[in-house]
C-alpha cells in the first residue's frame, strides 16, 4: 500500500462517522470561516454547507457561524483572524495558505480545518501529512513542487522547448507556493518571472509585463480575486498570445486554456466532513490530512485554436474533458 492510499484510507476511517450522530446531540455549536475574498456564492462553498447539512449541522438550529472577509487585502488576515480567535468558535474553516498561516499565529489551540491548501508541509503549517500534530487538519491541493512540476511539463507540450513560465498571483501569495514553482520550474531548466496582482484592474498591466518579459506561458497561483475574475483573465490571455493553466476545471470552462487539478468542489465537500469529526471530538492532530487522489486535465480547444495551438494527439487523449 503506497502512502496515498494508506492516508486516505486511514482518513477515511477516522473521518467516517454517522450522521445520526450530530443529529442526535443537544448542543449548539460556533464555527469561524475566514476567506481571502468576498462573501460572493461559489460552488465550493455551496457544497460545504450542504455536506454540513447532510452531516446534520444547520445554521439557526445547532450551528452558529462566524464569518470574516479580507476582501483581497491580505493585511487584514492577521487582525480577522485575532478576531475569531476571540471569539471561541469549536472550530474555524479557511482555505489558501496565507489564511491559514495567520489563524495558525493567532492560535495553538483552536482547531483549523483546511478547506484547501498548497504543500502545507512546505509552508510550515503541519508536521506531516499522516501526523499533522498540533491544530491544523484538512486537506492539500497539491503535494509539493511534483504537482506543479506536472502543470509545467503540460504546458511544455503544448509550447515545447520554451524556457520562461510567468507566475500571475495575487499580492501576498508568497511562502510555499512560490518555493514550490521555483523548485519545479528550476527542475525542468525554466526560468521564473512571478506577476503580482492586487486588484483586478492590474490584470491588464500583468500581461504587459509577462509579454514583455518574455513569458511562453503562464501559471495562476490563485485566491479568491482570480477565481472571479477568472473570464476576463482568459480573455487577457488570448489577447497577448499566453498559454495558461489553473489548478480547477472551472477557468478552462471560463475561456483559459488549461487546467490540472483536483476538484475545488469536493475538496470543500471533503472539509465539511473534518468539522463534523472534530465536532464530535476528534482531535486536528490525529486527522491526516487528505491529498487528492483524481486529478482532471481540461483543454479548452476554442482557445488553442485562438492561439494559434495545435493540441498534441497524446495529451488529448488523456483530457478528462475537452471544451469546443
Amino acid at each position: 500500500m503506497n502512502r496515498r492510499t494508506f492516508i486516505a484510507t486511514l482518513t477515511g476511517g477516522l473521518l467516517a462517522t454517522p450522521r445520526a450522530e450530530a443529529q442526535s446531540a443537544k448542543k449548539a455549536y460556533r464555527m469561524g470561516y475566514l476567506s481571502e475574498g468576498n462573501p460572493t456564492p461559489s460552488p465550493q462553498l455551496n457544497a460545504f454547507e450542504e455536506s454540513l447539512r447532510e452531516l446534520g449541522y444547520e445554521e439557526g438550529k445547532n450551528l452558529e457561524v462566524e464569518r470574516r472577509y479580507a476582501e483581497f487585502n491580505y493585511d487584514r488576515l492577521s487582525a480577522l483572524a485575532a478576531d475569531l480567535v476571540r471569539l471561541k468558535p469549536d472550530v474555524i474553516v479557511t482555505g489558501g495558505n496565507p489564511s491559514i498561516a495567520a489563524l495558525k499565529r493567532a492560535t495553538p489551540v483552536v482547531p483549523i480545518v483546511m478547506a484547501w491548501s498548497i504543500d502545507p508541509v512546505g509552508a510550515g503549517v503541519i508536521a506531516s501529512l499522516a501526523r499533522p500534530g498540533g491544530n491544523v487538519t484538512g486537506t492539500t491541493l497539491t503535494t509539493g513542487p511534483e504537482f506543479i512540476g506536472k502543470q509545467l511539463e503540460i504546458l511544455n507540450e503544448v509550447v515545447p522547448k520554451r524556457s520562461r513560465v510567468a507566475v500571475l498571483r495575487h499580492t501576498g501569495r508568497a511562502g510555499a507556493e512560490t518555493a514550490a514553482i521555483e523548485t519545479a520550474a528550476r527542475k525542468l531548466g525554466m526560468t521564473v518571472l512571478f506577476t503580482d496582482v492586487r486588484v483586478a484592474s492590474d490584470l491588464k498591466g500583468a500581461f504587459v509585463t509577462m509579454t514583455q518579459g518574455r513569458a511562453s506561458f503562464f501559471v495562476i497561483l490563485g485566491g479568491p480575486m482570480t477565481w472571479l475574475n477568472r473570464q476576463q483573465i482568459a480573455e487577457f490571455a488570448v489577447q497577448h498570445r499566453l498559454p495558461g493553466i489553473h489548478f480547477f476545471r472551472e477557468y478552462s470552462e471560463a475561456g483559459l486554456l488549461l487546467a490540472y487539478g483536483p476538484s475545488a468542489v469536493a475538496q470543500y465537500r471533503r472539509a465539511a466532513t473534518y468539522v463534523h469529526s472534530i465536532l464530535q471530538g476528534a482531535k486536528p492532530a490525529d486527522l491526516p490530512v487528505e491529498e487528492p487522489t483524481k486529478f482532471d486535465l481540461v483543454i479548452n480547444l476554442k482557445t488553442a485554436k485562438a492561439l494559434g495551438l495545435t493540441i498534441p494527439p497524446s495529451l488529448l487523449q488523456r483530457a478528462d474533458q475537452v471544451i469546443e
